[in-house]
């Protein structure tokens, strides 16, 4: 991260920051080391030096600690040494590390599984900062929710009225000409259709939409047409066509149904909130411990499956990422009929029969989880996703995760810190005229 031990004409992060603020006491208890070990796989030695790991790993636990994006967490770094100094540089620096654009690529490169570690090493860093005991891991209480994507609400009008606006710009750049384009009237009549919906109109909405079909199906026609017989063009045009085939073929009361161009795998799905009856994202298992919240998986799933059919490969990850297979699972009425086999009890909320008076409190302390979601949701991204594709889903939901886990971290460290100043000797005892609090730059051990 540095030239040397010593810079004439940098000044040393040492020198202009506290030791006692909470990111360099984080920085002490993150296992960066691993990092190396766990992706210097993925790099090749020939080409261009790959950027440090823990610059990277640093990078995106910050953004999801503060609720950033990629462009705003690179800007900000500049700004702040503690930022710095978390990332493992030694010398204040000036201009940016990396280009925003360099996270999106190494998400790519590192995947889930990789994240997967990045969420590893968090869990670890709390056990180390006293956030969690590890005892607690034995003890885990799950939930689902919803990864709701960067989408705007999908009606009929806008999908089509964005098909066909896709469809002409892409003829258009590959020096296709279509017959006509429909792109005036296509808008026209979308701008009617939403008219006539506010105004409960239905049947002339109908209407509207039944024309905007049909220039949608004019086009994709006249596309197809076009293409027939070039490879090159058909397979750039494939996945294209591909999505507007399926928009023009289905049927409100289908299942599966697209609901964005730029993320067809988005699912619609229900639960039974009256602010939000309906979310449009994914479905996230969320296990963390029964006592103090710490959050040891974070799994998405594809489509939108029952929730007691997510509890075994949820439990698996929790498994797999704390080291600690659970003893005890606890989860509310909407797991009955689960898919676990292993060896740990599951408790469901409502049960009453059979309890010692350990397992009633721990099953009280169940819906704590869901206070772990909503932090996560409003601090730590989860209530949007702005990442591509099913891999986009399980990074963000692995980051978020990861995010919490450290803000768990951070308090730990705090109050630490603060009982460790209160446990010293009071100055009054030498001088009435010296203040209670110690003086900046003492030491604290």
């Amino acid at each position: 991260m540095s030239a040397g031990k010593t810079d004439l004409f940098r000044e040393r992060l040492d020198n202009i920051i506290n030791p006692r603020h909470s990111l360099v006491r984080l920085a002490g208890v993150v296992p960066w080391d691993r990092f190396d070990d766990a992706f210097g796989g993925f790099f090749k030695p020939v080409g261009r030096k790959a950027k440090p790991t823990r610059l990277m790993v640093g990078l995106h636990y910050l953004k999801h600690i503060h609720d950033l994006s990629d462009e705003e967490v690179v800007e900000r770094w500049v700004e702040n040494p503690y930022w710095q100094h978390f990332c493992g540089f030694e010398f204040f620096q000036h201009e940016p590390p990396i280009d925003a654009s360099t996270m999106t690529r190494w998400r790519k490169r590192i995947g889930p599984e990789g994240m997967e570690e990045v969420l590893r090493a968090t869990v670890e860093a709390a056990l180390r900062a006293g956030a969690a005991k590890p005892s607690s891991l034995e003890r885990v209480s799950v939930d689902t929710t919803v990864q709701p994507k960067a989408i705007a609400h999908p009606t009929d009008s806008r999908l089509y009225l964005r098909a066909l606006q896709t469809l002409v710009r892409q003829a258009k750049r590959h020096g296709i000409v279509l017959r006509q384009s429909y792109t005036r009237l296509a808008k026209r009549a979308s701008i009617k259709a939403g008219r006539y919906a506010h105004a409960r109109q239905f049947r002339r909405m109908r209407r509207e939409l039944k024309r905007l079909r049909t220039f949608l199906g004019r086009v994709y026609r006249d596309v197809g047409r076009k293409i027939a017989g070039d490879d090159l063009l058909e397979g750039r045009f494939a996945r294209l066509l591909g999505l507007v085939e399926r928009l023009l073929a289905q049927k409100p009361k289908d299942k599966n149904k697209l609901y964005a161009l730029h993320a067809p795998e988005v699912v619609c799905i229900s639960k039974g909130k009256a602010r939000t009856p309906y979310e449009f994202g994914c479905k996230v298992g969320i296990a963390a411990t029964n006592r103090e919240g710490l959050v040891v998986a974070a799994k998405a799933f594809e489509g939108n499956p029952y929730d007691g059919h997510t509890l075994a490969a949820t439990v698996a990850q929790a498994t797999a990422l704390s080291g600690v297979e659970p003893e005890r699972v606890y989860v509310d009425k909407g797991y009955r009929g689960h898919d676990y086999k292993g060896a740990a009890s599951v408790m469901i909320a409502g049960r009453s029969r059979g309890l010692t008076p350990t397992m009633k409190r721990e099953l009280k302390r169940r819906s704590s989880i869901e206070a772990n979601i909503g932090h996560m949701k409003n601090e730590g991204r989860l209530d949007r996703n702005w990442l591509l594709g099913h891999a986009g889903d399980a990074i963000n939901a692995l980051l978020a995760a990861a995010a919490h886990n450290l803000r768990l971290a951070i308090n730990a460290l705090a109050l630490l810190l603060a009982w460790i100043l209160a446990s010293r000797p009071s100055a009054h005892a030498k001088s009435d005229t010296w203040p209670a609090t110690l003086t900046p730059g003492a030491s604290t051990a």
